[in-house]
């Protein structure tokens, strides 16, 4: 099923009252989590949510709240399958895109914690793999996009291409896409994104782990967490619960988004999650359950260039002061889906936004939601 352009006059509200039934059928249903918002704050939300699906036509998206460092809300609006009219849960499985990044930051803090990992020796000691560069490249620079890997190219030249289902088994085959590419800049000197990157970092641990990449995770991240459904995006598998992805084209028409097997960048955006795993996640990061307490403060400052300048992004997570509050956060996208997740662990609170479409500014819902939730005022800069 389309969801198509509203036409000018009757038709537009029509397309309104569509996604208003949608997201109020699937608000109705009871959340894997027990509620424990107050009902006022949760009717806020909803209707916070309800607004800005109809605004951006979203067919499904979830959403979950912590609050003293545990779950304490979340549900699941709209529609994870519009063809089969499938409803979204707070279980239903959502394409993280670059809110993988913080989860495996947290899996290579965890090797160096043991000293199975130096962040400040060159990559290859552990990914061989990586050829030599003119300068050395670290694991820190790489956790902090200091590394001078390049990230997508604007004109898509030597990546892979979009609609793709080109399946890699493993992340030394991955790293073919870009490891032969001159870097951008010398590593630490200037802050330049990149999910390959990351692919780099993937082969850091493997080394380091001994075992493969998704293996160490679901041992040592997942399973300690209560994450019971994350997993890598695996595009030919057969995973209960994953939704369908969607696209809006030029025209306004919401169709299905074209093919994409992100087993060539797992580690900086090819994990797949639910937002009740999401809220675990945060519960478990929040309460030093995957990383001391001085790791997870390493990991939330703010790297700085050679030249002294800070990049607002410490290991993995992209650090924010708004509302008063310094908040640890990442967003994501990519074919079929946005993200966004944020920890405030001055409030022990978090939240997380999932939705099924993709090129939407679900930062800006997480942030009001998170205002809700922490009874900050609308005029708190």
């Amino acid at each position: 099923m389309l969801i198509r352009r509203a036409q000018p006059g009757r038709t537009t509200c029509w397309k309104h009252a569509l996604f208003s039934l949608l997201i109020l059928f699937c608000a109705a249903a009871p959340a894997a989590q027990q509620n424990s918002l107050p009902p006022e704050k949760r009717l806020a939300i909803e209707k916070a949510v309800g607004s800005f699906m109809s605004a951006n036509s979203v067919p499904g998206l979830s959403a979950a709240v912590v609050l003293a460092g545990e779950p304490r809300w979340s549900q699941g609006f709209g529609m994870a399958d519009l063809e089969n009219s499938s409803p979204a849960t707070s279980s239903t499985l959502f394409r993280l895109g670059s809110i993988s990044k913080p989860i495996s930051a947290a899996a290579v803090l965890q090797l160096w914690e043991s000293g199975k990992l130096d962040l400040d020796a060159p990559v290859q000691k552990q990914c061989p793999e990586f050829p030599q560069k003119e300068w050395p490249i670290t694991t820190r620079e790489l956790l902090g996009h200091l590394g001078g890997i390049r990230h997508y190219n604007s004109d898509g030249k030597g990546d892979i291409p979009e609609d793709s289902a080109r399946h890699f088994s493993s992340m030394q085959e991955a790293l073919q896409v870009f490891a032969n590419d001159p870097l951008v800049a010398k590593p630490g000197t200037k802050f330049n994104y990149s999910t390959y990157g990351y692919t780099v970092i993937g082969c850091v641990l493997e080394g380091a782990a001994s075992e493969r990449f998704t293996d160490y995770l679901r041992k040592n991240i997942f399973r300690p967490a209560g994450m019971e459904q994350t997993r890598d995006d695996d595009f030919f598998a057969l995973i209960p619960h994953r939704t369908r992805w969607y696209h809006k084209d030029k025209s306004g028409v919401v169709r299905n988004a074209g093919v994409l097997d992100s087993s060539y960048k797992i580690p900086g955006g090819g994990i797949i999650s639910s937002a009740n795993d999401m809220a675990q996640f945060a519960s478990a990061i929040l309460a030093d359950k995957l990383v001391k307490s001085s790791t997870r403060d390493l990991m939330w400052t703010s790297l700085r260039t050679a030249d002294g300048k800070e990049t607002g992004y410490g290991l993995g997570w992209e650090i924010i002061d708004k509302f008063g509050l310094h908040i640890l956060a990442h967003t994501g996208g990519q074919q079929g889906t946005s993200t966004a997740f944020a920890v405030v662990p001055g409030r022990s609170a978090g939240v997380v936004v999932l939705c099924n479409l993709d090129g939407v500014d679900v930062n800006q819902l997480t942030m009001q939601i998170l205002r809700i939730a922490l009874d900050l005022p609308d005029s708190t800069p």
